[in-house]
């Protein structure tokens, strides 16, 4: 649990051994009933990955361009045509990028609605705004209507987002948190690759409509979590929040398959405890002992977004800026797609086992490293100018280091960027923590989803060496400031940050100078 004013008491000016002690190991293992209930909702991230694939599968299909956006569709025949103009600048328009990034701007209004009704109802809500915004996308006459259902796919992107990894983190046994919890980014991967396939087919539908069928298709998973979210049960976390003990007692049994829940169920209650006591979790969670916390919620979204993982969004684009046809970029696509899930099940299989930290690390030095090579060789073969078309030898490689580049984010920061803020927030601040972690991710991937190709335009391949250097200094950030949080239970999460070098400074003083925390036989 975490440090706050309502702890027990305070030993000879020290806290009593908190740091030193094993994480504990509650009885229960994965049930069934925890399996069944962490699948339906990590279907959320699906809604977010289909989004990803789809929208930019067809901003490169010439009839979508040609029906919504002349200008790019212009520039990309001439290009083509060797006519002149720059290979970098094909896509670059203010009213494309609207029409990708406007779903994250959007996705910011759901920040704060899980406190108030549970994980279980926001992630109903997202389905059903998601299914409302597929249905007007798919039926799309103008740019204003197809904006609208983006602003709708992002309403429900953001309930999901929000209440999805708290629900996966709340639910699952500790030892088991990480490899659940990346399950969300898991269907994000499996969305994006489905959306690839889907764009891949469609765009050989004659009558230039296929667009319109990859839009609309998303409909059909969506209806899995807006029907199955009648069939969760909210998690004990959240029925101790708002007052249903009972029912969280007998939650915890159903969730863990055991009766002996008392040391679980206890730790629980004084973390719900604190919770109450803070009536103003958006002021709170800015206090000295909290500071910890909102550091890695701003940080941890803001860095994953900005390793360059956009050109994931873009991926089908920048294949066609390196020359490919639209048949091959979409295939390009597809390849980094099935790259991006099998890399993701490496971390589920080993975040619980090697840690978050490792992950990590090794992740930012191998996307570093990519994004230095793809540079290279857009530099050697595009150059500044970009007026020729890149040499097929060229062109697969790139296609190759994108490939390795999506690999290392699978594994690292793609579903760690969600798993280890949803997991080193007390149950206080948590949904305040969590509603600073979405609106961040949603807010970056907005700024750098609209900046990217204009950027890409003007600083030609130099933009990869700019990803490059920030990769480099958020992996020196987790190095130094982001503790291990690897088995540990969500109600003594507090421990990790006393026991770090740097952040203890905050979490055992109060604002007065007191210590204000002990922990007695294994609880807070």
């Amino acid at each position: 649990m975490a440090v706050g004013p309502t702890s027990s008491k305070v030993e000879h000016g020290h806290i009593a051994d908190s740091a030193t002690k094993s994480p504990k190991d509650y009885p229960g293992g994965l049930t069934v009933f925890v399996l069944t209930a962490c699948l339906i909702a990590a279907t959320g991230g699906f809604l977010f990955g289909y989004d990803i694939g789809v929208s930019g599968g067809v901003t490169s299909m010439d009839p979508f361009l040609a029906r919504f956006f002349p200008v790019v569709y212009r520039r990309q025949r001439e290009a083509a045509a060797d006519r002149g103009g720059s290979q970098y600048c094909m896509f670059d328009s203010q009213l494309l990028t609207t029409f990708t990034s406007s779903i994250f701007l959007s996705a910011l209004v759901a920040a704060t609605f899980t406190r108030a009704a549970g994980r279980k109802w926001s992630m109903f809500c997202g389905g059903a705004t998601f299914l409302a915004g597929c249905v007007l996308n798919g039926a799309a006459e103008g740019v204003l209507m197809l904006i609208l259902g983006r602003v709708l796919l992002g309403l429900g992107v953001g309930f999901a987002s929000q209440s999805a990894p708290l629900y996966l983190s709340e639910m699952a046994p500790a030892r088991m948190r990480g490899m659940l919890n990346n399950g969300f980014n898991l269907m994000i991967t499996v969305g994006i690759l489905l959306a690839t396939l889907v764009n891949y087919g469609t765009q050989k539908i004659a009558g230039g409509w296929g667009w319109r069928l990859s839009l609309a298709l998303a409909a059909v998973p969506t209806a899995v979590i807006v029907v199955g979210s009648f069939f969760l049960h909210d998690t004990p976390n959240s029925l101790l929040e708002r007052g249903r003990p009972e029912e969280a007692k007998r939650m915890l049994r159903r969730v863990r398959g055991v009766d002996d829940v008392e040391d679980e169920y206890n730790d629980l209650v004084a973390a719900s405890a604190a919770s109450r006591a803070v009536t103003r979790p958006w002021r709170d969670i800015l206090r000295r002992r909290y500071r910890p916390q909102p550091v890695m919620a701003v940080a941890i979204p803001m860095c994953q977004q900005l390793t360059g993982i956009v050109l994931q969004t873009y991926a089908p684009v920048l294949f066609k800026t390196a020359g490919f046809g639209g048949s091959a970029s979409l295939m390009s696509a597809v390849i980094t797609g099935l790259v991006n899930l099998i890399a993701t099940f490496v971390s589920v299989f080993t975040v619980d086992r090697i840690g978050r930290r490792v992950l990590l690390l090794q992740g930012g030095l191998q996307m570093l490293v990519s994004m230095v090579v793809m540079g290279a060789l857009m530099g050697d073969t595009l150059g500044f100018s970009g007026t020729a078309a890149m040499p097929a030898a060229y062109a697969a490689a790139t296609v190759g280091v994108m490939c390795v580049y999506i690999a290392g984010f699978s594994w690292s920061w793609g579903p760690l960027g969600w798993l280890v803020p949803s997991e080193v927030m007390p149950l206080e601040v948590r949904p305040a923590g969590q509603s600073i972690t979405v609106a961040v991710n949603m807010l970056m991937n907005f700024v750098v989803a609209q900046a990217f190709l204009p950027l890409f335009c003007r600083l030609r391949f130099a933009l990869f060496f700019v990803f490059a250097g920030l990769l480099a200094a958020m992996t020196l950030f987790v190095a130094l400031f982001l503790p291990e949080t690897k088995g540990v239970p969500i109600e003594d999460i507090a421990a990790v940050w006393q026991a770090h070098w740097y952040w203890k400074r905050f979490v055992t003083d109060s604002e007065d100078g007191g210590l204000v925390v002990d922990r007695e036989d294994g609880h807070w």
